[in-house]
């Protein structure tokens, strides 16, 4: 059997449906270590923390040589970390904070070949902009269980709630695994994708994304 090109730290549907677009062969390895936010860090920077983190404890569990692929996405409001919700109420209390204004969606992503020590990381900041849903559809969408696995408490991607409006940034950011960012990143190891990644995650999401090519030119867009 050939080798996976990837090992993937993370157990989320969504990053393991995103990363199949690509064509990679990849192997899953969920890693397991503290998410707290650290006294008064700011959401990027936590963010950046915690992918580097979970690639780092991967790669050290892997075999020389291995391509550790770690993630993590976290929404703010203003410098406010909003993690995933501990239960239905904070669910609603998150919902309700975010309804009709726009927040921030940070995605950050780092490789690590593991035995070698080095990390290569990038973020994909995105500015997200809130429907004004109801109370009634707060309510049906949370006895739902959807928001509970999930930062900010919802999924951009749900096709009942769908709270986000007018939206003009990386849609698979927001769902949690920039591909453009990480064609980037991969580029720089020599690492070429099987697939037309642009193109395969735009039909795959049925969105036709207005920053891909800036993203892949190397701007700081999300």
């Amino acid at each position: 059997m050939t080798a996976p090109e990837f090992l993937l730290a993370s157990n989320s549907p969504r990053r393991r449906q995103l990363l199949s677009l690509t064509g990679w062969t990849f192997a899953v390895q969920p890693a397991h270590i503290d998410e707290t936010p650290l006294p008064g860090e700011a959401p990027d920077a936590y963010v950046l923390r915690l992918a580097e983190g979970k690639a780092r404890a991967a790669a050290a569990a892997a075999q020389p040589g291995t391509l550790v692929f770690g993630a993590d996405t976290t929404v703010a409001d203003s410098l406010t970390i909003l993690g995933k919700p501990a239960d239905a109420r904070e669910a609603e209390e998150m919902l309700r904070l975010l309804r009709g204004r726009e927040h921030d969606v940070f995605t950050a992503i780092a490789l690590c070949r593991a035995g070698s020590g080095e990390v290569l990381t990038d973020l994909c900041a995105t500015r997200v902009p809130m429907r004004n849903y109801s109370d009634e559809e707060i309510d049906q969408y949370v006895r739902s269980g959807d928001p509970l696995d999930k930062a900010g408490a919802y999924g951009i991607q749900h096709p009942g709630f769908h709270p986000v409006e007018r939206f003009q940034g990386c849609f698979a950011s927001v769902m949690g695994l920039p591909l453009c960012h990480l064609l980037r990143s991969s580029s720089k190891l020599g690492l070429q994708p099987q697939t037309n990644v642009p193109q395969a995650c735009q039909d795959h999401l049925s969105y036709d994304c207005p920053i891909s090519r800036a993203v892949l030119e190397g701007q700081a867009v999300g």
